[in-house]
């Protein structure tokens, strides 16, 4: 039976930097990875078009100088990969290779009170023993496949944008549904319609979108940053999201309407988050955002020709923003090709698969492609995933059926010495991944240390801390227009998942404050034992 000092689960960019940090404490660690190669959501989603939507420069590690001067992005928004090639290079700068196991998934952690270790199993049949346990598995890493009847039927070929074939796939000549208009779908939709001789485009929900305005990485910006590089990482590791973006302090409803339209405009001319945080009311009062909402509405009847298409694609059932923004690239002119159409699947729901193709209540659409961009599980389906239990064999999935409860998103009462890397109840997917895992990673890590040179067996958060911590979470969410969306932030993507806020909303600088002010205080909150 092998024994380590951590086990971390997942070589993403959260499980890479773990493993750097544990080295560096002079930790034996081993990370176990599902996939055959490392980069987490950007070793599976290599879906056409797949980027990210916070700008390279910002969506890079800070904790190696070296690093972050030598490494050269080519765009202003980095596509799949890069990214992957990003993370394959760190990877061999800092040899981290060597302890992590590949092409193995981790099944079950149980945690041995009287030893004080976690057992830690695989696929493979192989057990681990570990003081330490990081779940290190990505908040958007279990891929969501809906319950279409008569799937197995299809004649043709079927995708999941989550666990895209590594190979690439050739839609040359083909006629190609696309099911889902979220992230993944705007980002697909506009290459795939390059590619196939006829795209139609099953549409539930339409979902708000804002430009990108992508290109290539001005050499001027990029020297400019990296001269100020140390400044400029400070100020987003306490700016709300953790990414550049100029930040509006006044109210939108106090402002004339005139000013209003010249500052969205000026917002939209630059793109990404920017239109979002123009005023610090529009995710908070439901007036301004109707303002915001309207506004690219109006954005999208100027892109798209035909005015029935436009109205369809008009998001009408939930607040701007309030369902994770779209950042594309000609999306919505996409429409204004003759061989692409869209279907409304809310008035004429999809029934069934055929062998032909797609078949709603309205027709029935030949197809020899299928795509499916139908979102994850996220940021507790991964957790799920592994039957996790701690003290008494109580399990984490059944301590979390009413929705996860955890403290300060990194530890949950009763699983001792087990960490969860961006987990529910932190920032997370609200804000910048790589400024927020940089942050849990740091916390964990000086954590570890701070319980190895005092010689404490195990922390873990005490009931009342997590309690208050999770009424918080759920408090600051309630203050915002995000639970009025039926979004995978509420879990309203996944059938019978409780309809929780997962996230944190106070942003990422309140966040580091409030743990930084934990640690200050003797790791307030949590129960150290000797």
């Amino acid at each position: 039976m092998e024994r380590h000092d951590a086990v971390v689960v997942g070589a993403g960019f959260s499980g890479l930097l773990m493993l750097h940090r544990l080295r560096s404490l002079g930790l034996s660690a081993q990370v176990i990875e599902a996939g055959d190669g490392l980069g987490g959501t950007w070793y599976w989603n290599r879906y056409p078009g797949a980027r990210c939507d916070i700008e390279s420069l910002d969506y890079s590690y800070s904790f190696s100088e070296a690093l972050q001067q030598e490494w050269r992005w080519t765009h202003r928004y980095a596509v799949q990969a890069d990214i992957l090639r990003y993370a394959e290079h760190v990877a061999d700068r800092f040899d981290l290779r060597r302890d992590i196991r590949f092409g193995t998934r981790v099944t079950a952690a149980r945690y041995d009170e009287a030893a004080g270790r976690w057992r830690v199993e695989t696929d493979r049949g192989e057990a681990l023993v570990a003081r330490h346990l990081v779940m290190a598995t990505g908040c958007l890493s279990v891929a969501r496949l809906p319950d279409v009847p008569g799937l197995e039927s299809f004649r043709g070929r079927w995708y999941h944008t989550g666990d895209w074939p590594h190979g690439g796939v050739d839609f040359t000549g083909l006629r190609v549904g696309v099911i889902g208009t979220g992230s993944s779908g705007i980002q697909a939709i506009p290459v795939i319609a390059r590619q196939a001789r006829r795209l139609t485009v099953f549409q539930r929900t339409p979902n708000f979108s804002v430009p990108a305005w992508n290109g290539p990485l001005d050499p001027a910006e990029e020297r400019r940053i990296k001269e100020g590089y140390a400044a400029h990482r400070e100020s987003l590791r306490w700016s709300r999201g953790g990414y550049t973006v100029e930040e509006g302090t006044e109210r939108l409803l106090a402002q004339p309407r005139e000013a209003v339209r010249r500052e969205l405009e000026r917002r939209w001319r630059i793109g990404g988050f920017s239109i979002q945080s123009a005023y610090d009311d529009i995710m908070t009062n439901p007036e301004a955002n109707a303002v915001v909402a309207e506004f690219a509405r109006e954005k999208i009847r100027e892109r798209v020709k035909d005015p029935r298409t436009a109205e369809l694609l008009c998001p009408r059932d939930h607040p701007f923003g309030s369902k994770r923004l779209c950042v594309d690239t000609d999306y919505y002119e996409t429409y204004n090709l003759p061989h692409v159409e869209l279907v409304d699947i809310r008035s004429a729901p999809i029934q069934a698969v055929v062998p032909e193709g797609v078949r709603t209540a309205g027709a029935t659409y030949p197809l020899d492609a299928i795509v499916f961009a139908t979102g994850f599980d996220a940021m507790t389906g991964a957790l799920a995933a592994v039957d996790i239990r701690g003290r008494g064999g109580v399990a984490l999935a059944e301590r979390w059926r009413e929705g996860p409860r955890t403290y300060l998103g990194l530890m949950a009462a009763g699983f001792p010495n087990l960490f969860t890397v961006t987990g529910p109840g932190s920032p997370s997917v609200m804000s910048n991944m790589l400024t927020s895992i940089e942050q849990h990673v740091d916390w964990i890590a000086a954590c570890i240390g701070h319980l190895r040179d005092r010689q404490l067996a195990a922390i873990e958060p005490q009931p009342a801390a997590e309690d208050r911590w999770t009424a918080h979470v759920a408090d600051a969410g309630a203050r915002t227009l995000y639970p009025d969306a039926n979004s995978w932030y509420m879990g309203a993507n996944i059938p019978g998942k409780p309809r929780v806020f997962l996230p944190y909303i106070g942003g990422v600088g309140v966040y580091r404050k409030i743990c930084d002010e934990v640690v200050a205080k003797g790791y307030d909150g949590f129960a150290l034992t000797a």
